[in-house]
């Protein structure tokens, strides 16, 4: 199966190392960009097939991720159109914010079009990918989206009514976290530790903490309350938080990202 990117910026790159490490061979991706610095720096870390258009690209691949901004699909899918018409590749976007229907309506009808949403975790191999896709796409094309996208993290199905809510919750979610990992190493510099260090300090924290929320069967309030002593420190600042509106806070950010997608 060969795979082709137009486009290798930087979650194209981060899916490209992604499928190399999980055993892909170099040689089978194909990629394309107008900024032939980028193709070199992928062929050479990792041995992809460099093209010279983005219609060699559609012509040698069974699936083309357009890997482009999205404010470049109104002038490039036209272009594009006739090549990916004769070839009839699965075409995998990951643009924001353009549906399904607008790529089809970009490039015409009678082409399998899948949408997906990556966040910038891809880039170490931790993204959380959301798809969804038009009526030709096959069960075996569906497969083959998650072993790309699960090569850098964990892939879902959605219903495309679904992707402004996702979109709040996994592609802003992770600014939300850096904010809130920063606060707290703040708190440590406060206290005495240099920022740096409280940042690891806090990074490990967080991330452990995912993970075991990831492997363990109980309910996050049941953990909670694992770590909650009566009478202990926890509690303590668990209870300011909730004084202090984090949870309302939180569902007010994730409101405002889901109603901001949805005028785009």
């Amino acid at each position: 199966m060969k795979i082709g990117f137009i486009g290798a910026g930087n979650m194209a790159s981060a899916i490209v190392r992604g499928l190399v490490s999980s055993g892909v061979r170099g040689s089978d991706l194909l990629v394309y960009d107008v900024d032939t610095a980028k193709q070199v720096a992928l062929f050479e870390e990792c041995g992809i097939c460099m093209c010279g258009t983005a219609d060699e690209v559609i012509d040698g691949a069974e699936a083309v991720i357009l890997a482009v901004k999205p404010q470049v699909f109104p002038a490039l899918l036209p272009q594009l159109a006739p090549a990916l018409h004769e070839s009839c590749p699965l075409v995998i976007s990951i643009a924001a914010g353009k549906t399904v229907a607008s790529i089809e309506e970009m490039i015409g009808g009678g082409i399998a079009v899948v949408r997906v949403m990556p966040n910038i975790n891809a880039k170490v191999g931790e993204s959380m990918s959301a798809f969804c896709c038009n009526a030709l796409v096959s069960d075996t094309q569906r497969e083959l989206v998650v072993r790309v996208f699960d090569a850098v993290g964990e892939t879902v199905e959605l219903a495309e009514s679904q992707f402004s809510v996702y979109a709040a919750l996994a592609g802003c979610s992770p600014a939300y976290s850096l904010l809130y990992m920063d606060a707290l190493a703040q708190a440590g510099v406060q206290y005495g530790i240099p920022k740096a260090l409280s940042l690891k300090i806090v990074a490990q924290a967080v991330l452990g903490t995912a993970r075991l929320l990831q492997e363990s069967d109980e309910h996050p309030r049941e953990l909670i309350d694992q770590v909650c002593s009566p009478g202990g420190t926890t509690i303590e600042g668990v209870a300011a938080l909730q004084k202090n509106g984090f949870e309302s806070a939180v569902l007010e950010a994730v409101r405002a990202s889901y109603e901001k997608d949805r005028t785009l």
